[in-house]
């Protein structure tokens, strides 16, 4: 006998934050898998906001820059299912065990795809490194040098197209139902 439906720990920790920071909202499970892991609607279910959730435990080196980071996630993300995601926004959730921090990068597909694709070009399946810093700065750090890992833990680096920051625990798009 096949469930209702099934919500993974990506899903049930999104879906736990909007109910408890965006109160005028209303959440939707969808019932079979077409792309859209959570529905949000305003309080009378004219507008929504589709969402395709995506966890990572902590990767986190103990023994190299423990103190500066409070996330370092991975994700392998197949490329044609990003390009062709119904999804308004991606929802990339970090947990950070050391710290118990949990944070979340909220973007639309087409900007994810974009940027993953200057960095890792010519791949069907995209191996991401995210990494938060206590500076509340996000990284995609995957083929960085020592050196380039070293400025990130120091909040020296600078790299426009690897820098998530602006993503980071942007819930604009959920605050806007709320207006």
């Amino acid at each position: 006998m096949k469930p209702l439906f099934t919500i993974h720990a990506g899903e049930w920790v999104v879906g736990d934050y909007i109910e408890g920071h965006f109160p005028g909202v209303n959440l939707w499970v969808p019932t079979r898998d077409t792309g859209i892991d959570l529905l949000v609607t305003d309080s009378r279910n004219q507008n929504a906001v589709s969402l395709q959730v995506k966890f990572s435990r902590d990767y986190s080196d103990r023994r190299v820059f423990q103190e500066p980071l409070r996330a370092c996630s991975w994700w392998k993300i197949n490329r044609q299912k990003l390009s062709e995601s119904k999804a308004d926004y991606w929802v990339l959730v970090l947990i950070g065990f050391v710290r118990r921090s949990t944070d979340f990068v909220v973007i639309k597909p087409s900007e994810l795809l974009g940027r993953l694709d200057s960095i890792h070009p010519k791949v069907d399946t995209i191996q991401s490194y995210l990494w938060v810093t206590e500076e509340d700065r996000c990284w995609e750090t995957r083929g960085l040098n020592h050196s380039d890992e070293s400025a990130i833990a120091e909040g020296k680096y600078t790299n426009g197209i690897r820098d998530f920051s602006r993503y980071l625990n942007d819930w604009s798009p959920i605050k806007a139902l709320c207006s």
